[in-house]
């Protein structure tokens, strides 16, 4: 049996290593550092917005949690969790603001 090239290997590696990333996770932590959700969001500590630990054990339980959540990163709301409101997100894509919800709901 021949061996394969060094080069052969390492592409083989990476796209191993590709596959068993979640891709979704992956690009919604993208997502929302180009959209800047990290200036008030963090995983497990509050900034000015609550962390996504906090985000994902309050809608645990919640079916519509994605649905909900995602229109709210849309539009923008106030007072959920306290007198800060978040911004409005509107140049995201309903496909995008729900990839970024699940991606939270995710930080168990």
């Amino acid at each position: 049996m021949k061996a394969l090239p060094m080069r052969d290997v390492r592409f083989l590696m990476i796209l191993l290593a590709a596959l068993l990333v979640p891709g979704e996770a992956v690009a919604s932590a993208e997502l929302a550092r180009s959209r800047n959700c990290v200036a008030c969001h963090a995983a497990e500590r509050r900034g000015n917005g609550p962390a996504y630990t906090a985000i994902a054990a309050r809608y645990a339980n919640d079916s519509a949690a994605v649905r909900t959540l995602s229109e709210k990163v849309i539009a923008g709301t106030g007072g959920n969790w306290g007198p800060m409101p978040m911004p409005p997100q509107s140049t995201l894509s309903q496909d995008e603001a729900e990839a970024l919800v699940r991606w939270i709901l995710s930080h168990q």
